[in-house]
């Protein structure tokens, strides 16, 4: 069945997480991607900024890094979620075996559900753009 850890599912017994952690791994080394992809942008947009080029394009590349902010939450809150859902499995060992897919669907949206334009404020490569191109215009 989906989202079922083992294949007898509902029953007791040995679950094997090391799939699912090579999954998480990878999902761990497209977040220096999406860290690459913003500092592309940034690199671009002070070069705009630098050659004095149109105010839209600026414009362009704020949504870009808004974009890239968001990516980067919300593979963070699903890799956390998974981790939940495996530490919530390993800790409590349940009689039955939960339904993985639907555990870790439920703290993502939960994740989710907390989300504000405010955790942009916390992204380190958002914030850094916006105070480099502050202090960029300034000159």
């Amino acid at each position: 069945m989906p989202g079922r850890s083992s294949t007898n599912s509902g029953s007791t017994g040995f679950i094997s997480f090391s799939g699912i952690e090579s999954a998480l791994s990878s999902l761990k080394n497209f977040q220096s991607c999406i860290s690459s992809g913003m500092d592309t942008v940034s690199s671009v947009a002070l070069d705009l900024v630098e050659t004095q080029t149109e105010v839209s394009s600026e414009y362009s590349m704020d949504k870009a890094m808004v974009e890239f902010a968001m990516m980067d939450r919300e593979l963070n809150h699903y890799i956390k979620a998974v981790q939940s859902a495996i530490n919530h499995v390993k800790e409590e060992r349940p009689e039955n075996i939960p339904d993985l897919k639907l555990l870790v669907e439920k703290k993502f949206l939960a994740l989710q559900n907390k989300n504000s334009d405010a955790d942009f404020q916390k992204n380190e490569k958002f914030v850094q753009f916006k105070q480099q191109l502050k202090e960029l215009k300034k000159q």
